[in-house]
């Protein structure tokens, strides 16, 4: 039987669709590892923390009570409205239950928006450096990312430098704040220029707010919650960041009519649903005390003080960034290639980054730190930095 390469080859919406180069490091710290080496990882995107005694009570609960069976594919209906009671209270944003629709983590709420907005050829505005699947995101979808530099919309406007990337192409606006990976945190009157472009232009704005409750400067604001704006603005959120349950792939995203029609058509086409007492289990989380936002932000704010402290006295530039858990140092001194610096700062300190340039080419000569780790792994790999840059 003989085989043909017009047969056996992957369908080119995947050509242009990569593996993340975080998987890569893992892979070389397990090398590593394996050989009797400690390391001092910074590379990951996982809380620290455990996942809060509530969520698991009301999960060992739910399996008890044999809630085991098929949800409706959009999510159980207590949890679609205590979503949309947390959007109403804590971002302003006026959903209603019809409005949520439950997702297998952030990842699939931003796969579902990205596939029911973005056609063959159509550009997405994208403020860089970004998260690294967005452009992959994009590439499923035939579209073309088009990067739109943060520090430079902030210097000179983003009204104005939103215009100079736009073209006729363009489809959508990717509005990520906090950001990953430099923990910016846009402002209300920035999330309001960005606005006005996009109902002046008719584009759709894809916003993900992941890190929502990790904010240390300012305060989080959602672009959906702006006059004009829900209607044209789907917005998807992760449990993972806030609860500590980035294994439970539990998410959720709002939007109004088409588009939660092509949420909940993606939803239903990849896994139906969302895992029945993974969903109950969800529902405690948002009946967790005010102060326990305050607490995790607390911990989070001494971890990121003492990680950006130490980074400036190796002479490591870092400004304190305002949210999520990165810290995006410059680290020309050592290499201007940010994945040369980071094979340099594993090979002799042991300390394990990723490389700026993974979240596009205006990261470039910076790496990512992430300081979701304790303060005696920060210290330990500052102390290694130290001995060995």
């Amino acid at each position: 039987m003989s085989t043909s390469a017009s047969v056996f080859r992957l369908s080119r919406r995947l050509e242009n669709v990569g593996f993340s180069d975080i998987v890569k490091i893992r892979n070389k710290i397990l090398e590593l590892r394996a050989g009797g080496a400690q390391v001092f990882q910074f590379e990951g995107g996982e809380p620290f923390l455990e996942t809060p005694e509530p969520i698991k009570e009301a999960m060992t609960r739910a399996l008890a009570e044999n809630r085991t069976r098929y949800a409706p594919s959009s999510g159980i209906p207590e949890l679609r409205a205590a979503v949309a009671e947390k959007l109403r209270e804590r971002n302003r944003i006026h959903a209603r239950e019809e409005d949520v629709v439950v997702m297998n983590g952030g990842m699939q709420g931003l796969f579902a928006a990205f596939q029911s907005v973005v056609d063959p050829g159509d550009e997405v505005l994208v403020f860089s450096p970004f998260w690294t699947p967005i452009r992959d995101l994009i590439a499923h979808c035939e579209g073309k990312t088009v990067l739109v530099r943060s520090t430079e919309a902030r210097r000179e406007g983003f009204y104005e430098t939103l215009a100079r990337h736009a073209t006729d192409k363009t489809r959508a606006v990717y509005f990520n704040t906090p950001q990953n990976p430099t923990g910016i945190v846009f402002t209300r009157e920035e999330a309001e220029a960005v606005a006005r472009f996009a109902r002046e232009r008719d584009l759709v704005v894809l916003a993900d707010e992941a890190y929502e409750d990790l904010v240390y400067e300012g305060e989080h604001f959602s672009i959906a919650s702006l006059e004009g704006m829900f209607e044209r603005t789907i917005t998807c959120y992760t449990l993972s960041k806030s609860y500590a349950m980035t294994g439970w792939r539990m998410g959720y995203a709002v939007a109004a009519e088409p588009w939660m029609t092509g949420l909940k058509k993606c939803l239903l086409y990849t896994t139906n649903g969302v895992s029945t007492p993974s969903q109950w289990a969800a529902l405690a989380a948002f009946g967790l005390p005010a102060d326990f936002y305050e607490s995790i932000r607390r911990a989070y704010r001494e971890r990121r003080d003492l990680l950006v402290a130490g980074l400036c006295e190796l002479g490591l530039a870092c400004d304190p960034p305002a949210g999520a858990f990165y810290a995006f140092p410059d680290v020309s001194r050592v290499h201007t290639d940010s994945r040369a610096a980071a094979d340099i700062l594993l090979e002799r300190a042991r300390v394990a980054t990723v490389p700026g340039v993974v979240f596009g080419e205006h990261g470039e000569s910076h790496l990512r730190f992430s300081f979701s780790t304790s303060p005696e792994t920060i210290q330990a790999g500052l102390d290694s930095l130290r001995r060995n840059l």
